[in-house]
């Protein structure tokens, strides 16, 4: 009957309600008086693939781009993937699961990190490697999904299930991007970049008897999608499901761990600046973490060279406007080292 409660888990959102919605209108008023701030005239500095990147650049631009018109990013917890449940997803989060270059699609290709535990492994379709700006997508869901779980944790909703359905215009907004025609039809490419990405993990790690065992599994970054479109051919709203994997750390866990992320590291340009955003967030959190810059260039999972990629960390670290951190280069014993320090670190 129509007033029955669902038995089962519901969507992703639904469980939210009205509460959502007023948290969505409360950020605005203070979201807005920073947008005309944040919006200097200058060059956004572009995470150039590499063919790009040796060409030479005359003048360092912001790693922070423009906001969109009418802006109004709300103040969402977004729980980063690795620093959600058991140690095996914090350590995934070490690497990056996607590609950071805008241009190169990466279409059938593998990157393989060889770790102390075991190995992570990205592989792609046809269609291209899921990139850093797709796995906004997956952001979001996992925090509405953290979010959701909260409420039903404390008797005020019920329990969301693994399936996400919001407007493309609510993403779009989330994701900090403008609502043009052309950023919704991405949102199809998106899906399917994100839905035939698929990571393969073998981990070693001790059992509660103590025995020493090797697990290996492996999921899409999300296990189905559906776009649905308006009339007009517009997709209108996107279903996605988180992978399975995912879904159980946060909500079968009994504290699942959440980080909150800045609101403008969606507005990080360069694909290896929001890479060191999310390391410097895990790694050094409030305080400050080094990395020699051959271990960053092997995370990374970069297509183009060391040397390249140095240029591009050192143009990265001259800007130092990545949110919530400043980045510092140090002399190493065996190479270059990265400082990431907290900016209210000695405040």
């Amino acid at each position: 009957m129509s007033g029955e409660k669902p038995s089962g888990p519901v969507q992703i959102g639904m469980t939210l309600g009205d509460y959502l919605v007023e948290r969505l209108k409360a950020a605005q008023a203070s979201q807005e008086q920073g947008t005309e701030e944040q919006s200097k005239e200058s060059r956004c500095l572009i995470d150039r693939d590499h063919n790009e990147a040796s060409q030479v650049v005359k003048s360092v631009g912001p790693s922070i781009r423009k906001p969109p018109k009418g802006d109004n990013q709300a103040d969402f917890f977004i729980p980063a993937l690795y620093d959600v449940g058991t140690r095996d997803s914090r350590s995934i989060m070490d690497v990056a699961v996607f590609r950071l270059s805008k241009r190169d699609r990466r279409a059938g290709e593998v990157i393989r990190y060889e770790l102390t535990d075991g190995y992570v492994e990205v592989s792609s379709g046809s269609a291209g490697m899921a990139s850093i700006w797709d796995y906004d997508i997956v952001l979001m869901a996992i925090s509405h999904l953290t979010e959701s779980m909260n409420r039903f944790r404390e008797g005020k909703g019920d329990k969301p299930g693994r399936v996400f359905r919001p407007h493309v215009a609510d993403v779009l907004k989330f994701c900090r991007r403008s609502d043009g025609g052309k950023q919704k039809d991405d949102l199809v490419e998106t899906c399917i970049r994100l839905n035939t990405t698929h990571v393969a993990m073998q981990r070693t790690r001790k059992a509660k008897n103590g025995r020493v065992v090797t697990i290996s599994e492996g999921e899409a970054l999300i296990s189905r999608y559906k776009v649905v479109k308006s009339e007009t051919g517009r997709p209108e709203y996107i279903e996605i499901e988180l992978a399975d994997w995912m879904y159980r750390e946060i909500a079968e866990g009994k504290n699942p761990d959440v980080l909150t992320v800045h609101p403008d590291y969606f507005l990080i340009d360069p694909g290896i600046g929001r890479f060191l955003y999310r390391l410097a967030r895990r790694a050094a959190g409030k305080t400050e973490a080094k990395w020699s810059f051959k271990v960053l260039y092997d995370r990374s999972g970069s297509a183009g060279t060391f040397k390249e990629f140095c240029r591009i960390l050192r143009r990265i670290i001259e800007a130092n406007d990545l949110p919530e951190y400043t980045l510092q280069e140090e002399e190493g014993q065996s190479g270059p080292l990265m400082l990431m320090k907290h900016r209210e670190a000695d405040t």
